[in-house]
């Protein structure tokens, strides 16, 4: 049900009424509803220029759309974000790029600090113990990691959320590993946070790309060992 009321950070028709769900955002282009912390805000800033907000603090009313890159390329190209503000918007050319690093910068912020936190492990064998003790609320692979040795890590486990942002060198570095294909966060708020940014970060950035098909699973577990 479509609320007529308004908050600090929209007008009419762009809040959604959820009840004890909270207030969700409805996306300028596919009128969807969403909740805040899985879509993008938008919000004008000087000069008319358009600002992304990721973490959805500025001051001024937001515009919100899907974390989509489809999404974020109707809205760029079709006026979308003109016609919500109702008056000439300045759209940066490097917009989409802005947003994807930013949303990979989050997701390698929040693996390091829940390293730093004590709230993750790295590695098949520590991942796997984790697993069996019933503690994970995140598990983390590399994106060119081996589709076998994924789903043999998850064997018993298929209910576990599971993320890939980043490439098995990328998440080395944040371990101070060269390599590191499987990583686990405790359950808690860094897993929910973390879950939340790598699906903004993924549809952003589009499919992740998984490992070519002569990586076998072998080689894999003995560079994230």
């Amino acid at each position: 049900m479509l609320s007529g009321q308004c908050d600090s950070d929209g007008t009419p028709g762009d809040v959604c009424d959820a009840g004890e769900r909270g207030s969700l955002r409805r996306c300028l282009v596919t009128r969807v509803c969403g909740r805040p912390e899985s879509m993008l805000r938008f919000v004008v800033g000087p000069g008319q220029i358009l600002v992304p907000d990721l973490n959805a603090r500025l001051p001024g009313r937001g515009m919100w759309l899907s974390a989509r890159r489809d999404v974020l390329e109707t809205a760029r190209t079709r006026g979308v974000f003109a016609r919500a503000a109702r008056s000439q918007i300045i759209i940066p050319p490097d917009l989409l790029t802005v947003i994807e690093f930013g949303l990979q910068r989050r997701v390698v912020e929040l693996l390091g600090l829940a390293r730093r936190a004590g709230q993750s492990v790295s590695g098949y064998a520590k991942v796997r113990e984790w697993i069996d003790l019933r503690c994970v609320g995140l598990i983390v692979q590399a994106s060119d990691g081996s589709p076998d040795e994924r789903t043999r890590l998850l064997s018993g486990a298929r209910d576990l959320p599971v993320v890939m942002p980043l490439a098995a060198a990328s998440l080395g570095h944040i371990f101070s590993r060269e390599r590191v294909v499987h990583a686990a966060l405790r359950k808690g708020a860094l897993a929910i946070r973390l879950q939340q940014e790598s699906e903004r970060f993924a549809g952003v950035a589009g499919t992740v790309a998984l490992c070519a098909p002569d990586i076998a699973g072998d080689r894999v577990e003995q560079a994230d060992k």
